[in-house]
């Protein structure tokens, strides 16, 4: 089997991560920066989304693999101190049988931003913001082409599935299961008065729809993919769609998505 490690950086991530090689090595795992078949992140699910854009290029031929050190980690399956039975488990894997892995595949949102300094593309895991830096954001939210309301406030979220447990949750958005293959338009402190009004509650657009937001004044403005920030003062729109990719994650064990909600939020 051919792996990949990614940790957070931190002194006890890091000893985990000397140990998952050292039980690696004794199970002939080859391990392989390039093209790797599995990429464990140990850490925090911050250190999910960085190993996810780092083989952003690779998305259909890896499956994802996380422990967590924290105290919360949503898309990690493991503890700290389950690396050995990880590891076994992933060494009689290797044929066709009932120990295989399952694959259980997200959505992601797919994201064409327009500026007039160029244009660039990005997929999102967690989830896409577009706030302002100087004051309120003035944007026009456009649905499969036809104008549906015009946002002022402090800027939109839009999420993935899986995302909808992170940001979108603060924000008052539903939590999705990734079984949905939908995006969720959430706003942030959006103005509503007797001149501004917006509908003040969360979409959720399925897969054969889009989405554009047309900035509507010249301003400052962050864009944010994930963890990956883009300070813009030009920008023109941003399309966001349900990507026809999707991430995969190996699971060793069954963890239902509603046992991760409730883990997370509830015990």
């Amino acid at each position: 089997m051919r792996y990949y490690v990614l940790d957070r950086g931190d002194q006890h991530s890091m000893d985990l991560s000397q140990q998952f090689h050292r039980l690696a090595q004794e199970k002939n795992f080859k391990l392989d920066a390039e093209s790797p078949e599995i990429v464990v992140s140990i850490g925090g699910d911050g250190t999910m989304l960085h190993a996810f854009h780092t083989f952003i290029d690779r998305i259909p031929d890896i499956a994802f693999v996380g422990v967590h050190t924290g105290h919360l980690g949503f898309y990690a399956d493991w503890r700290a101190d389950e690396l050995e039975e990880l590891i076994n488990l992933m060494s009689q894997s290797g044929s066709k049988g009932p120990l295989n892995p399952r694959i259980v595949k997200y959505p992601l949102i797919e994201l064409e931003i327009h500026k007039k300094s160029g244009n660039a593309s990005f997929i999102a895991l967690n989830e896409f913001t577009l706030k302002g830096v100087d004051g309120t954001v003035v944007a026009q939210v456009d649905i499969n082409d036809i104008t549906f309301e015009m946002f002022r406030g402090d800027g939109i979220c839009v999420s993935t599935p899986s995302g909808t447990t992170a940001y979108n949750k603060a924000l008052g958005g539903a939590m999705v299961h990734p079984t949905i293959e939908a995006l969720q338009l959430t706003e942030i402190a959006s103005i509503n008065n007797r001149v501004y009004r917006t509908l003040g509650s969360p979409l959720l657009l399925p897969k054969h729809h889009h989405c554009d937001i047309f900035s509507r004044k010249d301003q400052r403005l962050l864009l944010t993919v994930d963890h990956l920030n883009f300070p813009v003062d030009d920008l023109i729109s941003v399309r966001c769609q349900v990507s026809s990719q999707k991430i995969s994650f190996a699971r060793y064990r069954p963890f239902p998505f509603w046992d991760r909600v409730r883990n997370a939020f509830l015990n």
